[in-house]
């Protein structure tokens, strides 16, 4: 599934850790689920819960956002729609480089694993037909330049990201998001915590074709409403869509 995101202003964050309400219908009306966490996240919880949103909701947009490449299997990638992979500005290089790294890694020294069987190998190396297989699977891949600005979430401790980015180094990472990097997602964490519009507009200044991304104490449509004036072109809701589903329906824009 081709993602649409001028059709998206709202996403629903589903940590795998984390019961799902009971009734899985309260995502009738987000746009998009985004499925990953940062504690307690295995590739068979990760799965599961991808798998309960997709049968309620099988046309419904499915990301995993994984934390490690041990999150991500043959089942997980086949199962969302793609998988996005957080770059980390403000974080240590095992969640800017490493990570990547680990994730291509596993992708190109495993086809047989990753793709299914029959592909051609020749020793280590994936012959011809392999490379173009692993080439159309790593186009499901979406790259998010990505700010953790609470220094006190799990987030932050899980990423190094000990010191939150001024608004003049975030709108520097926007930057160097679209017109270095080339990702087609910035994501703006505040893990739980509000942090206002100041840094979301100090982004949107920069930013043209990528898509702005914030996360972080929306808990009603005011906040989503003044986030999305501000310049976001969605909001990422999570916390209460575990804790207190009514409250989460009403962050929903009208």
């Amino acid at each position: 599934m081709k993602l649409r995101w001028d059709e998206i202003t709202h996403v629903t964050k589903a940590d795998p850790a984390k019961d799902l309400p009971p009734d899985l219908g309260v995502l009738d009306r987000t746009d998009a689920v985004m499925v990953g966490g940062s504690d307690g996240v295995t590739v068979e919880n990760t799965l599961d819960t991808i798998r309960a949103i997709k049968r309620r909701f099988p046309e419904k947009p499915v990301l995993q956002e994984p934390y490690s490449s041990s999150h991500v299997s043959t089942n997980t990638m086949e199962a969302a729609d793609c998988l996005a992979v957080p770059a980390v500005y403000n974080g240590d290089r095992e969640h800017f480089v490493g990570k990547h790294v680990d994730i291509f890694t596993e992708v190109g020294s495993k086809p047989e694993e990753l793709l299914g069987t029959g592909l051609p190998v020749l020793g280590d190396l994936i012959a011809s037909k392999g490379l173009d297989a692993v080439s159309q699977m790593t186009n499901e891949i979406v790259g998010e330049g990505y700010v953790v600005q609470n220094p006190a979430s799990t987030a932050a401790d899980v990423t190094g990201a000990d010191e939150p980015y001024t608004g003049e180094e975030v709108a520097g990472a926007a930057l160097a998001t679209e017109a270095f990097y080339g990702f087609p997602v910035f994501y703006l964490e505040y893990s739980g915590t509000y942090g206002g519009p100041d840094d979301v507009e100090a982004a949107a200044t920069h930013l043209d074709d990528t898509v702005l991304l914030y996360g972080g104490g929306i808990d009603g449509e005011r906040r989503t409403r003044e986030i999305l004036d501000a310049g976001a072109d969605a909001v990422v809701v999570g916390d209460c869509f575990h804790d207190d589903p009514a409250s989460f329906l009403e962050t929903i824009p009208s």
